[in-house]
């Protein structure tokens, strides 16, 4: 009793003082654009890069960034992967059961509908979304629609490209250059609010660290620099502070 006592009692403080270690290890997905992706040669770039980046300057803190695959990206904080999340993560209930979120580096942003027709009826449609967001959650609220769930968004466009869905749920901000960029997809339906902003996820043992990357981000919103950031990345349109 007394080992077992003594390692959980390491574990605890191990993990507490992961602020406290010379380089803090930031997690993203590297496939979320304009939010994070890999460029040309296998960065991680777009808006979370930059700002996170920034954050990292502002805190005094020395970063380096870790990718991993979005499904798997909340257990591998827990459990010691890397010390926080920037990965486009909305701030939900049912996340701040699990980890401990800053305040909100974006406002709430609507999410949206993309198909290959503006004659989709998102009533009956199947619907593809990536595994473990809160458009998937959502779809899987819809009476009579079938979510199809795909673990990155790369390929729940695909899917609709093919046939394989008939529409796309996912984040305005990440369907504008696709549909831009495509001479068949447009947006259907009306534009959904879900969640509240996304935010940067620390593990809960973790305060010290979650309050320097928190300070840091409202000075960002006192100077105004966060909202020239959305607005270069995420469009003049796209909500801001």
């Amino acid at each position: 009793m007394k080992t077992l006592i003594l390692g959980t009692t390491a574990l605890a403080l191990s993990a507490g003082m992961a602020f406290a270690q010379d380089t803090v290890r930031l997690g993203t997905e590297g496939a979320y654009p304009p939010y994070n992706y890999l460029d040309d040669s296998g960065e991680v770039a777009g808006f979370e890069r930059v700002l996170g980046d920034e954050l990292c300057e502002r805190a005094e803190l020395t970063c380096e960034w870790v990718t991993n695959d979005w499904d798997s990206i909340i257990p591998n904080l827990v459990s010691g992967n890397y010390d926080a999340i920037i990965a486009g993560m909305s701030i939900t209930p049912e996340r701040e059961e699990v980890v401990d979120f800053t305040q909100n580096y974006t406002p709430p942003s609507p999410s949206s509908f993309a198909a290959m027709s503006e004659d989709v009826d998102l009533e009956t449609a199947v619907i593809a979304a990536q595994t473990g967001t809160i458009q998937a959650q959502h779809v899987s609220g819809m009476e009579g629609a079938t979510l199809v769930e795909f673990p990155n968004p790369d390929e729940a466009v695909a899917a609709v490209t093919t046939g394989e869905a008939d529409a796309i749920m996912a984040d305005k901000d990440f369907l504008i250059p696709v549909v831009e960029d495509s001479s068949d997809m447009v947006f259907v339906g009306e534009d959904v609010p879900l969640g509240g902003g996304i935010g940067m996820a620390f593990r809960e043992s973790d305060p010290e660290l979650r309050a320097q990357f928190d300070a840091a981000i409202q000075s960002m919103k006192d100077d105004g620099t966060l909202n020239e950031l959305i607005a270069e990345w995420l469009g003049e349109d796209s909500p801001k502070f």
